[in-house]
């Protein structure tokens, strides 16, 4: 069956057409900088590639184009929009009501809704592409997967916070975790490389940045909590933060709560601290000297250490850890940085692999390591079209 693979961010939309069971990617590209005059939107097949810089203002306009280009005469790989069997939609926050894969219907559409506030940069986009996708592939099942799935497995020790229980038990305030498509596809394959070993922690590192300790397969802990904002420090987030500093920025800075809400949400985390949120702009400073950058990159790595140190008590252990995202997956000097110091745990990596760049999964610890340390290359398109064809083949 054909499925297409939706995952719209705050300002893009990734896509990939796909044949399953085979995993034959017919095509696949990305839509960025939505909403500006010079939208980016690129096109790909396994024998050729097709970009162009254009205004798309709005989601709807990317989705419509997208459905264009699978059409077109000469570059299109459907001749009707009802080839299509089903459309996979990434979504970011899906709380306490979704634990599984599900097909959209308009509870659904109303519960990613109400999930806005907890999600503001992503779900909004999430069901602005499911709409969207419903009037331009009428024929085909909608179906949602959920970035919070994977870590609903977690314990009440974990997921729980100290907090009045009613908040938990009436509002549903507790732990939810996020990025869960990818940790789940990239802790599979680390499992079935490992054999028996079972006790691994996750690391995604991108704009958005969160780690999973990840036990016989299950999360039992992960570092976003309520919402994606806090743990570590990302691309313009903050992370964790001392409530009080929320409160003091209200009653005695003038900030009110949407600016406070703004400022660590879009402000803060590698932009607050650098004026860049890209790290390949903030690697290329810090080598050039530039104070602010250097210790930007060290407060990042050193919030990762402590996690890892944290992971690894959580679980009694540890057998492996993964780099993965765009960071992850492409930045070796953060890397390095990040496995400095960490010999009490028996993880030391080697120079000369950490410098290899490849699309397959590797090792890149030193043959005296006692953890294993592996660069996977996450898959989130393929982990929501697999879901989804298990989903309709059930």
């Amino acid at each position: 069956m054909k499925i297409l693979i939706i995952n719209s961010g705050s300002s893009s939309i990734k896509y990939q057409l796909m044949v399953m069971p085979e995993n034959e990617v017919i095509c696949s590209g990305m839509i960025d900088r939505i909403g500006l005059e010079t939208s980016n939107f690129t096109f790909k097949t396994a024998n050729a590639s097709y970009e162009e810089l254009l205004p798309i203002p709005s989601h709807k306009v990317g989705l419509q184009k997208v459905a264009t280009m699978l059409l077109d005469n000469e570059r299109g790989v459907i001749k009707s929009t009802s080839e299509i069997t089903a459309v996979g939609h990434r979504v970011v926050h899906g709380g306490s009501d979704f634990s599984d894969t599900v097909k959209i219907d308009d509870k659904v559409k109303e519960k990613i809704k109400q999930l806005f506030e907890l999600a503001p940069l992503h779900n909004p986009a999430n069901l602005e592409g499911i709409n969207v996708a419903e009037e331009i592939f009428s024929s085909a099942e909608q179906i949602a997967v959920f970035d919070t799935a994977f870590h609903q497995t977690m314990p009440e020790v974990a997921y729980k916070y100290a907090i009045p229980n009613y908040l938990l038990t009436e509002n549903k305030v507790r732990v939810y975790g996020f990025h869960g498509t990818s940790h789940k596809y990239v802790s599979e394959k680390a499992i079935n490389y490992l054999k028996d070993n079972s006790k691994i922690i996750t690391i995604h590192l991108g704009n958005g940045c969160s780690m999973a300790a990840v036990k016989d397969g299950k999360c039992i802990d992960t570092s976003m909590g309520f919402s994606p904002s806090n743990g570590l420090i990302m691309g313009t987030r903050a992370g964790d933060i001392d409530q009080s500093v929320i409160f003091y920025m209200i009653k005695n800075l003038g900030y009110t709560p949407d600016e406070v809400n703004a400022v660590l949400l879009k402000q803060s985390g590698m932009l607050g601290l650098t004026g860049y949120s890209d790290l390949r702009d903030i690697e290329a400073e810090a080598e050039k000297g530039n104070k602010d950058c250097q210790l930007a990159l060290q407060m990042n790595a050193y919030r990762i250490r402590k996690t890892i140190g944290a992971y690894a008590a959580a679980l009694n252990g540890l057998d492996a850890i993964i780099f993965t995202a765009g960071i992850g997956e492409n930045s070796s000097f953060m890397r390095k940085l990040i496995c400095t110091d960490l010999n009490y745990f028996g993880i030391e990596i080697d120079v000369e692999k950490n410098q290899i760049r490849s699309k397959e999964l590797r090792e890149i610890n030193t043959e005296k390591s006692i953890v294993k340390v592996l660069v996977v290359p996450t898959d989130e398109e393929y982990e929501i079209a697999n879901q989804v064809y298990h989903l309709l083949e059930v």
